[in-house]
């Protein structure tokens, strides 16, 4: 509720989500970042069944996870640990991308605080 309320009144320090990051990834980050990839191919992807939806970057361990059920049908509940696997991959990535977009939006606010302070030294000189 408070992003609504926040990209509603104040538009211009929130981020836009649906765009690509408005900094560079590396800013703060003297030594680089580690890069994120796909561990899964598009061919082993369409070779499972995976739709378009659950494409992310926790795709093998869905893939896992679909395996154990398909191989211990019907007894499934015994995959309740590549499921856990599952989850817990797909949490991660959402508490990763929830940093990302505060990162930008903390980004966003201190370029404006730095342009406003410019702007009040100019004033002054």
């Amino acid at each position: 509720m408070g992003h609504v309320i926040s990209t509603y009144t104040n538009p211009d320090s929130m981020p836009r989500y649906q765009e690509p990051p408005t900094f560079d990834p590396l800013l703060g980050f003297p030594e680089g970042r580690k890069e994120r990839v796909m561990q899964v191919t598009e061919e082993e992807m369409l070779a499972m069944n995976i739709s378009k939806n659950q494409r992310d970057y926790c795709v093998h361990k869905l893939m896992e996870y679909k395996k154990c059920r398909n191989e211990k049908f019907p007894y499934v509940a015994s995959c309740a640990h590549e499921r856990h696997d599952w989850d817990l991959c797909v949490y991660d990535d959402f508490v990763l991308r929830m940093k990302e977009y505060e990162r930008e939006k903390r980004l966003i606010q201190r370029q404006a605080r730095k342009q406003a302070k410019a702007n009040r030294e100019e004033l002054i000189a």
